[in-house]
């Protein structure tokens, strides 16, 4: 009678996408809508789990709770539910209803992320019709990440099928809480019925973990949230409360005293970006400190002659100390208020009649310090209610206040304040409309997680209109979609972007954080550009001294590109000793190549399979990966591909040493060759070839280590016919595999020719090329070499002041001891996962290998870009290589940390977890 239903259990799934929760809404409100109007006697029945009768189960079994925690929590949520829900019960729909969604009766298709089937139908009953919602929210929520979040997806889907009323909306949170609670009740009484079974306890270990993160919520704050996700006004009396302020702009006092405006009299303002990607922050937030800030917004008000700075309202911001935060926990970065800037001191005026409704002096640290909340009543046939809040004010601003005070429009009744009494912010007012207190006394939230920024702007909307500031002062920045419709209006389409449809928007780099537009910090393992980090100051201050200075190109004699080839060939073996500058990597390896064939006149090149030296159209022939790839042509006959030094792919066929079994491919290539020679009319015993050119680590080959004779091996037999031996390190150079400073000394050989590029400069267009004077006397034919901005003055001073860090911060050793820590985390989670084939790499230069069976090592090539879009959900930022695109590889900037491994590890372990 009972068939087979697919899937499994929700309990069982460990990933849970928006995307599933919106869909498993849905099903639940098409259940809902099927079952509308259906009845039969026989679900008029009293159930203990009708969630209708949950004060009385509560009440009959709260005494069978002993953990006194627990029930104090449940008594909280009783009451409130007594207070607040009983009320509305009467008012409610009503009909027949599943009455026990609970995560082992949905099942779902983890990989699709789609729920199957609703199974167990045995508790079906009569009831009111939002307990159903509201049962399927309540375990939903159970150990979430973001219970209310996760909660307002599973709303939103089943509201878009069958939508709740008002009063529905209203009650939910809290059913869904009561909910909770019956299970915890129901199940301490079957516990002391069967106080052997060991079930019970593990299945109320959620409850006991979630409850008092749920009991601690404000009920209407939740009720906001899942209205916003139902497309409604979060608080509903918000947009009237708006529409009340803009129809009475005119009336309105001015805060300072007088208008904003350009007039004879009027206060000259200009507005001030405190955002996340703002100039005038430095990179890390414990330097952003009061006086530097004011120093920086003293000089921008001189520079617009302007008395005040006005702005921030909706801003995203990373000053709020973000360090103390772990890497994926979303913090409050949207600022709510509109700040004005200036000095000490400065009058405020009421804008309108208002009570005094709260003050204290909140003098935390970072805190608003003074802060006053008035409160604001408009008269008519319809009254509001709403608040204005005033922080970062004088300690003499709270004199002689008192609650319930009258401040008529126009009065005076604060003053500006000054660090560190104002909270040891920069010197500043804020100011914050209000409409729902939310039971706070005073210290409301001045800033808002992103993620519910929708809510926030419905409790603090905009005080511009209020406080008479130009909308030119508080402009918002442009959205993601604007500079997404810009970017394709304006830029090849090939240009891509990481991450396809959702693509990441970064404005601000520190050290090895990424920071996006909404102000979240991202740990960039990805980007090895920033050798030393992003914005590292002494590489900041020493580029902007000598571009006040001069910047200029290599015609003219300058020490600081003799300075830096001094400094560079000092770290090289003899006879590496000429070099030259170009403006990148790719210009680099283009110019290799024309030192290789000047020296011994031949063309061809062998280049491994699957490499990539840059996007110029010498370098697509050389390289296998564009060239072979979507788009590309193949290989012109000058060019010889052999295997990459993959000794894990290879494993299963190599015989013999692994370096010499590699190294024979190049052997089959020069065989080839001398029959060409010996076939044409060539001079016999000339140069085979031009050279042989690789990565010495093949990155885009999937982060490998080749085995350390293959490069010997290798070379000893392009020399032996005639071929230059070029290394390309512009991914590995400096000191990123923590072993060597180069990575070619890691196989004990020294190249002819060495290609530096990306991390050179640390980010500053800047590329390299150093060879033997033997090769550099062969160019010099009478061509003149000539880089616009290769060697520049800036570009030099950029990579000597690289070279520096990197030596005087001793990255070397530290991408050891980093890369060792990581290595360590990933052959962990290797014996956990079936589906992490292989861990390699060396200091920050790192591969995980995904396949689909250990056995047969089928490259996992969607398995990896999944790991890599969780990642991201996880602020760790990784990418994909290899020629299966299934290696995730790890080299980020060489200041990483042991606290970005832990992030790392976890991120990649629950990644891994998640896999369908």
């Amino acid at each position: 009678m009972i068939s087979a239903v697919p899937g499994a259990p929700l309990a069982n799934v460990v990933l849970r996408t928006d995307a599933l929760w919106e869909q498993m809404g849905s099903a639940i409100g098409g259940l809902t809508r099927g079952l509308d109007g259906f009845d039969s006697a026989a679900f008029h029945r009293t159930l203990d789990w009708d969630l209708a009768r949950a004060s009385a189960v509560v009440s009959e079994r709260i005494d069978q709770v002993h953990d006194r925690d627990l029930r104090a929590l449940i008594d909280h949520v009783h009451l409130g539910y007594v207070r607040d829900v009983v009320p509305v019960l009467p008012s409610l729909r009503q009909s027949v209803i599943h009455a026990d969604l609970n995560d082992y009766n949905l099942l779902v298709d983890a990989r699709a992320q789609q729920l199957t089937g609703i199974i167990d139908f045995g508790d079906v009953v009569y009831s009111h019709t939002v307990n159903e919602i509201a049962i399927a929210v309540a375990y939903a929520m159970l150990d979430a990440v973001d219970p209310l979040l996760t909660a307002a997806r599973l709303v939103a889907g089943y509201h878009a099928e069958w939508p709740l009323t008002e009063a529905e909306l209203s009650v939910l949170f809290p059913l869904a809480c009561m909910r909770l609670c019956v299970s915890a009740c129901m199940a301490a009484e079957s516990q002391r019925a069967q106080s052997d079974n060991s079930y019970l306890r593990v299945s109320q270990q959620p409850i006991h973990r979630t409850l008092p993160a749920l009991a601690v919520v404000q009920p209407r704050y939740a009720m906001y949230v899942l209205r916003d996700a139902c497309g409604l006004a979060p608080v509903p009396s918000s947009p009237t409360v708006v529409a009340w302020i803009n129809s009475h702009a005119p009336s309105f006092a001015p805060i300072f005293g007088r208008p904003f405006g350009e007039k004879q009299g009027d206060m000259r303002a200009t507005a001030i970006d405190m955002s996340a990607g703002s100039p005038l922050l430095s990179g890390d937030a414990h330097e952003n400190g009061a006086a530097l800030l004011d120093a920086r917004i003293a000089r921008q008000l001189a520079e617009h002659g302007a008395e005040i700075g006005v702005g921030g309202y909706d801003e995203p911001r990373i000053i709020y100390d973000w360090e103390s935060e772990p890497v994926g926990a979303e913090r409050r970065t949207i600022h709510l208020g509109l700040d004005f800037s200036g000095g000490a001191g400065a009058v405020l005026y009421a804008p309108m009649d208002g009570t005094v409704h709260a003050f204290e002096n909140a003098a935390r640290h970072h805190d608003y310090g003074p802060v006053i909340v008035l409160r604001h009543e408009t008269h008519g046939a319809d009254p509001l209610t709403f608040y204005s809040l005033y922080g970062h004010l004088s300690l003499d601003s709270l004199d002689q206040l008192e609650v319930g005070q009258q401040i008529a429009r126009g009065t005076a009744f604060a003053r500006t304040g000054a660090a560190p009494a104002n909270g040891d912010w920069w010197t500043h007012v804020h100011v914050q409309l209000i409409t729902d207190m939310l039971d706070v006394p005073c210290n409301v939230n001045g800033a808002a997680r992103a993620s519910v920024r929708s809510v926030w702007r419905s409790l603090s909307p905009d005080p511009s209109t209020f406080l008479g500031v130009p909308v030119a002062l508080s402009s918002p920045l442009p959205t993601n979609e604007q500079l997404l419709s810009a970017r394709r209006a304006h830029v090849g389409g090939n240009v891509r972007l990481s991450y396809g449809n959702a693509p990441l928007t970064v404005v601000r780099g520190w050290k090895q954080y990424l920071f996006n537009e909404r102000g979240q910090r991202f740990v960039d393992a990805y980007n090895n550009v920033a050798h030393v980090g992003h914005s590292h100051p002494r590489v900041v201050r020493a580029v902007a001294a000598q571009l006040s200075v001069l910047n200029t190109n290599t015609r003219y004699l300058q020490s600081q590109l003799t300075q830096y080839a001094q400094s560079l060939t000092a770290l090289l073996p003899a006879p590496l000793s000429v070099c030259y500058f170009t403006a990148s990597g790719s210009e680099a390896n283009e110019l290799a190549l024309r030192l290789a064939r000047a020296a011994p006149g031949a063309r061809d090149v062998i280049v491994m399979d699957s490499a990539y030296h840059g996007h110029t159209t010498t370098l697509i022939d050389i390289s296998p990966y564009k060239h072979g790839g979507a788009g590309g042509s193949g290989a012109p006959d000058w060019v010889h591909t052999v295997a990459i030094p993959d000794v894990y792919r290879a494993q299963a066929e190599i015989a013999g040493e692994p370096g010499a079994w590699f190294a024979a491919d190049v052997e089959r290539v020069l065989e080839r060759l001398r029959a060409r020679q010996t076939n044409s009319d060539l001079r016999a015993g000339g140069a085979l070839l031009s050279a042989f050119i690789s990565e010495v680590c093949p990155s885009v080959g999937g982060q490998i280590l080749p085995p350390p004779s293959y490069l010997g091996e290798v070379y000893a037999r392009v020399r032996a016919a005639g071929g230059v031996c070029i290394a390309d390190e512009v991914q590995t150079g400096f000191g990123r595999l923590g072993t060597h400073f180069w990575a070619f000394e890691r196989s004990g050989v020294v190249p002819d020719v060495v290609v530096l590029g990306k991390p050179i400069a640390n980010g500053f267009p800047m590329g390299a090329v150093v060879t033997t004077p033997a090769i550099a006397r062969a160019f010099d034919n009478g061509m003149e070499y000539f880089s616009t901005f290769g060697g520049s003055t800036a570009a030099c001073v950029a990579a000597q002041a690289t070279l520096d860090v990197t030596l005087d911060e001793g990255l070397q050793q530290h991408a050891l001891q980093v890369g060792a820590e990581l290595l360590s985390g990933f052959r962990a989670l290797a014996e956990q996962h079936e589906v992490v084939g292989d861990v390699r790499g060396s200091g920050l230069f790192l591969g995980v290998e995904l396949v689909k069976d250990r056995l047969t090592r089928e490259p996992a090539p969607d398995e990896a870009s999944f790991v890599v879009a969780r990642l991201r959900e996880q602020q760790v930022l990784v990418g994909t290589d290899g020629p299966h695109h299934n290696v995730i590889k790890v080299r980020g900037p060489m200041c990483l940390g042991s606290a970005d491994v832990e992030s790392i590890v976890r991120a990649l372990a629950g990644a891994l977890r998640e896999m369908p």
